[in-house]
């Protein structure tokens, strides 16, 4: 993790202060495992920590070890912007965001909606493309529209739920920062 990931993990925590955790969720890979530990450990909170690959990052099969000027030399530009933004199209030997999907929205609901609907508080810490898949699940959006939705680092995303319903959802920026995210037409913490 860089000294940014971790500055951006301590900036998050103070966001979250008012929340008692009762569980916590990560995946596998250890960058989302140490912001973990860091909010955690921040806000002075020893809760049930699971960890699943459910909640990895999309595997970008080929394509990793490469920055995307080096892919692009080795595929060319457009098969590579096709591969990172679109929604089913895959890189070889890796997964595209729909088969992320299949694996995390699953997971979400089969372990964590299950404590929501028992009004636990639940932290989720994880990857771009798996919170994204849990995002569309949540906004009910199609894969056009969960293509459109930007995702920032260590931004809390605020979901309040009432027995098991949504009940509302804000975006809280860290300070001094300017949110990169939004949703088409207008790290999930979910209580």
């Amino acid at each position: 993790m860089s000294s940014k990931g971790i500055k951006e993990a301590h900036e998050s925590a103070t966001l979250i202060e008012k929340f008692s955790f009762t569980h916590a969720f990560t995946s596998k890979l250890k960058r989302a495992q140490h912001t973990l530990d860091i909010i955690l450990k921040d806000l002075n909170q020893n809760v049930p920590v699971i960890e699943h690959s459910a909640l990895n990052e999309r595997d970008y099969g080929n394509l990793v070890g490469q920055n995307k000027t080096e892919a692009a030399i080795k595929y060319g530009k457009e098969q590579v912007q096709l591969w990172r933004r679109s929604y089913s199209t895959p890189p070889p030997n890796g997964e595209s965001l729909e088969a992320t999907a299949k694996r995390s929205i699953p997971y979400f609901q089969d372990n964590i909606e299950t404590l929501l609907k028992e009004n636990n508080t639940v932290m989720i810490s994880a990857h771009g493309n798996s919170i994204r898949s849990i995002v569309m699940y949540l906004h009910d959006f199609n894969s056009e529209q969960i293509l459109k939705t930007e995702i920032g680092w260590c931004e809390p995303w605020i979901y309040t739920f009432s027995d098991g319903k949504k009940t509302s959802f804000e975006i809280i920026s860290r300070p001094n920062t300017k949110s990169n995210s939004h949703l088409p037409g207008e790290f999930a913490v979910i209580s």
